[in-house]
């Protein structure tokens, strides 16, 4: 049985370090550059696996690489190692929905969950974006309200350049002396979340957006 040990994100950041040494290569930077960027790349990658083993090492290693091919090769070995999001059910995603009876879900058995960080889906006769995501083992799930924009920015989930939608959600956030306190928090996100789970390097601002946003 093939070692489930990447995570989608993971992947994902390990590519964005494989282009920027292709690039630099098809640039003719020189050689010493070049190496000291594969270095990097190789740290870096080392790094987002502190407790990797020796087989898992060695997979990861990128530093004999030299030609397209090979870089190809390398990713489609570690996709087979890619850790699926966690199955969820309909009965599940509408208990984390309670409030919403007519609760409108994605299609489930069309989703590539080898290729999910987040799972999330609009509504749009409501203008609810929902999103699902694994936080400290548990599955949670929160709404937000959503308004498509004309315009492209920086997604704030994979802090890449495309089109966003707008969408924020309110929380009742710890303040003793105002128990009645709700505060609104807003952000622009990949209008297409499949997009965004292709280019997303890393989960820090999703987790702490949805910390606050759960007031753990």
């Amino acid at each position: 049985m093939t070692e489930k040990f990447i995570k989608n994100e993971q992947l994902n950041f390990i590519k964005k370090q494989i282009a920027i040494i292709r690039e630099g290569t098809k640039k003719n930077v020189p050689p010493n550059i070049l190496a000291a960027a594969i270095d990097l790349a190789n740290l870096k990658i080392k790094e987002l696996f502190p407790n990797a083993s020796l087989e898992q090492q060695k997979r990861l290693d990128l530093s004999k690489l030299k030609t397209d091919k090979e870089y190809e090769l390398y990713i489609q070995e570690l996709s087979n190692h890619l850790l699926p999001f966690p199955r969820i059910t309909e009965q599940q995603l509408k208990k984390m929905f309670p409030k919403h009876k007519k609760l409108k879900l994605p299609d489930l058995s069309s989703i590539d969950h080898s290729q999910l960080t987040y799972l999330s889906w609009n509504d749009l006769r409501s203008n609810k974006k929902f999103i699902i995501y694994e936080l400290d083992g548990k599955m949670i799930g929160i709404e937000c309200e959503f308004t498509p924009t004309s315009k492209k920015n920086l997604c704030s989930f994979c802090n890449c350049f495309g089109e966003v939608s707008y969408f924020s959600t309110v929380t009742k956030a710890k303040k003793a002396n105002h128990p009645d306190y709700y505060r609104a928090i807003g952000n622009l996100i990949c209008a297409d979340s499949k997009e965004c789970n292709k280019k997303i390097t890393s989960t820090e601002y999703v987790e702490a957006f949805l910390k606050d946003s759960q007031c753990i």
